[in-house]
């Protein structure tokens, strides 16, 4: 098996590779806000709405992530002649690097898919589509393209949605195509007839549509196992992925023993489009050349990394090149989190009942008093979130010769202790308005302050929460290592 740092190596590789991407465009729209109240008209919450973005999904979202790590995608698809087909054209042509053949289909619907969204939790999800197969002579004209830019890409991506775009004698010809030239096909299927998908390379369905599909009932993994190899046997296709979720990911290639994957993911945000994340990275990674088991490990990690953001998200190469590095180092890393992503996460644990802790300080050489102090903080809550002053800020505090550890330093040798779960970084001589937006259900600090000496303690007392005064050990600072040090 490969390694994970030679894994890594091999990421250099995806820039550069042609892909051919041909299917199911939609438009993602995400209306967000909050909820502070129930509608007295009927037993729904109100959306204060603050925020909307739109981005593009289904094989759009296939092609963002295939230019997130270096890819060269040609785009095969259909829109209607509405706004929304605009908004997506647009949004294609933003995107360095797609060569994009949009047809456009008069009468048919563009996809929207509008999730509303409070506290990083989907309330709804509202579509407006045309499902039904193209045109015969659009989909003629999306096999001549298709055919053609087969000569300047290395591998294909079917993305089937199931609204209509790939018709099952375009997919046959597609499939037909790529394999006269040697091209490989990698298809995210759809529906119960994978029949149409006979002779690709691999398909990637997920553990409902695989059930679907074979009509068998998936207990264990043995019988994922089995459903797949039916699926290689029957449809004469070279593997299958099935992508299960929590569980992460089985590969079944042929006669070779099958490859099980645990999922990477450490936080779950939002799973919208992991599996775009998945055909895409395959592709890529075969396109450039690497083994199936290797493409499917670069896969799985960059799913890992899609399904801890939200929205339609991305994973670019410099993510999954550092989530491949030590297992030590990507945890540390998975705690240091920039300040919107932070605020997320501290409301993802809310929101599963976790009590947030929170301390505060430079940490510049940390100490066994340090340690100290973080210990007891976990100790009285859940999920410790850390807020560390920005190097400025450490500045203005402690003079012009510190901080002797620039903030990304001091930053991942916090996350590296188990008793820290979350490392933000504040630019403010004082954690107040960090406190402020997180809320905390305990402060901590150190013994040597009283409570009304502790920064941000009337903010906590105001929203519920304690103010905790850890014991300190003696005889340790990082002054006193610095003065000893210097002598």
């Amino acid at each position: 098996m490969t390694r994970r740092s030679d894994l890594a190596a091999l990421i250099e590789r995806l820039g550069g590779a042609g892909v051919l991407c041909v299917g199911d465009v939609m438009l993602d729209r995400y209306v967000y806000g909050k909820v502070e109240r129930i509608s007295p008209e009927a037993p729904i919450p109100v959306l204060l709405v603050e925020r909307e973005t739109a981005m593009l999904g289904g094989a759009g979202n296939v092609v963002r992530n295939l230019v997130a790590v270096g890819a060269h995608p040609t785009f095969v698809s259909v829109v209607g002649n509405d706004p929304a087909g605009r908004e997506v054209s647009s949004l294609i042509a933003a995107i360095e690097g797609v060569e994009p053949y949009l047809n456009v289909e008069r009468g048919r619907v563009t996809t929207i898919k509008a999730r509303y969204v409070a506290s990083n939790q989907q309330l709804l999800r509202a579509d407006r589509e045309t499902v039904m197969p193209v045109a015969v002579s659009v989909a003629d004209d999306l096999r001549r393209i298709a055919e053609n830019a087969l000569r300047e890409t290395s591998a294909v991506v079917l993305s089937d949605y199931g609204k209509g775009v790939l018709t099952p004698d375009l997919t046959r010809a597609v499939i037909e195509a790529a394999r006269a030239v040697g091209k490989p096909v990698i298809v995210d299927p759809k529906g119960k007839d994978f029949g149409r998908y006979r002779g690709a390379t691999i398909l990637t369905p997920n553990r409902a549509e695989l059930a679907e599909a074979t009509g068998r009932a998936l207990n264990d993994e043995a019988e994922i196992v089995e459903a797949a190899r039916a699926l290689v046997r029957d449809f004469a296709l070279g593997a299958v992925l099935v992508t299960r979720g929590g569980d992460g990911m089985t590969l079944v290639e042929g006669d070779r023993a099958p490859l099980h994957l645990a999922a990477e993911a450490r936080e779950v945000f939002d799973v919208s489009g992991a599996g775009d994340t998945v055909v895409a990275i395959l592709a890529a990674a075969m396109a450039a050349g690497l083994a199936l088991a290797d493409a499917a490990r670069l896969a799985n990690t960059a799913a890992g990394i899609v399904v801890g953001k939200i929205g339609t998200a991305v994973a670019s190469g410099a993510e999954i090149y550092g989530a491949l590095h030590d297992q030590d180092l990507r945890a540390g890393e998975g705690k240091f989190a920039a300040h919107a992503a932070a605020l997320a996460r501290v409301a993802s644990w809310r929101a599963e009942g976790n009590t947030i802790g929170f301390t505060n300080g430079v940490f510049d050489l940390l100490h066994p008093g340090h340690v100290s102090l973080l210990t007891q903080a976990k100790a009285a809550c859940d999920k410790l979130v850390v807020g560390l002053n920005g190097d400025a800020s450490v500045a203005r505090l402690k003079g012009p010769t510190r901080p002797i550890q620039n903030e990304s330093a001091r930053a991942a040798v916090l996350a590296s202790l188990e008793s820290v779960d979350l490392v933000v970084v504040f630019g403010d001589d004082t954690p107040e308005t960090l406190i402020e937006e997180i809320r905390p259900d305990v402060l901590v600090k150190g013994a040597d302050y009283r409570v009304d000496q502790v920064v941000g303690a009337e903010i906590v007392a105001k929203h519920g929460g304690k103010v905790v005064l850890a014991e300190l050990v003696a005889g340790h600072s990082t002054t006193n290592t610095i003065a000893k040090m210097t002598k």
